[in-house]
């Protein structure tokens, strides 16, 4: 019992000492501009060829098949192209965008990608609806003037909320936005849940 009881207070002093280092490892890290820098330009290679592949797919989609327009599939990928793109741009430059003075230009650029992230996955799920709709030879004629009245409203709201940020900074409006674009993202899982697991 005594040598269980030793044994347990010596595994507790190891893990909480190997969690001190951890710990310390990270506010090495977490305070290292080297360190943030790497990050930031790992995640803004990673989104710069997501969005040559977005690009690339949509030239050899539009090559094969010219005749056809804009198809939901060619928009997909000019969104993909356009969201990872500018996230690209953002992580990218991120010193720049962190030095702006102006707190709205820095929200705009922070919260505009998820602003098109959002439409992006919309348009998949309105695609989505349409298949399901059509399958079930239920109407669809309303499903397309619901992305596009979901979409303005989103848009709207979000360009009232940074004109009134950059009029009026302030803490509350800025928490504000961030809470919308949650609401925003959460709009789109949901869209996700109701037509990504029909069968």
């Amino acid at each position: 019992m005594r040598r269980d009881l030793a044994s347990s207070f010596a595994t507790a002093a190891s893990s909480s000492s190997a969690a001190d280092a951890l710990r310390g490892w990270w506010d090495d890290v977490n305070e290292s501009p080297q360190c943030q820098d790497a990050a930031f330009f790992s995640l803004a290679a990673a989104y710069a060829l997501v969005s040559a592949v977005a690009l690339i797919q949509l030239v050899r989609i539009q090559r094969r098949v010219p005749e056809f327009g804009w198809t939901t599939q060619k928009v997909f990928h000019l969104m993909n192209f356009l969201v990872n793109g500018v996230r690209a741009l953002v992580f990218g430059f991120h010193v720049h965008v962190f030095l702006l003075r102006a707190k709205v230009y820095k929200l705009v650029l922070l919260d505009l990608p998820g602003l098109l992230f959002f439409s992006t996955y919309t348009l998949l799920v309105l695609f989505w609806a349409e298949i399901y709709h059509q399958a079930r030879s239920l109407p669809t004629d309303k499903l397309r003037p619901a992305y596009i009245a979901v979409n303005t409203i989103i848009y709207v709201v979000q360009v009232c909320i940074w004109i009134y940020l950059g009029i009026n900074d302030n803490a509350v409006v800025e928490l504000a936005s961030k809470i919308f674009i949650v609401a925003v993202s959460f709009v789109a899982l949901l869209g996700f849940s109701v037509y990504g697991g029909r069968r």
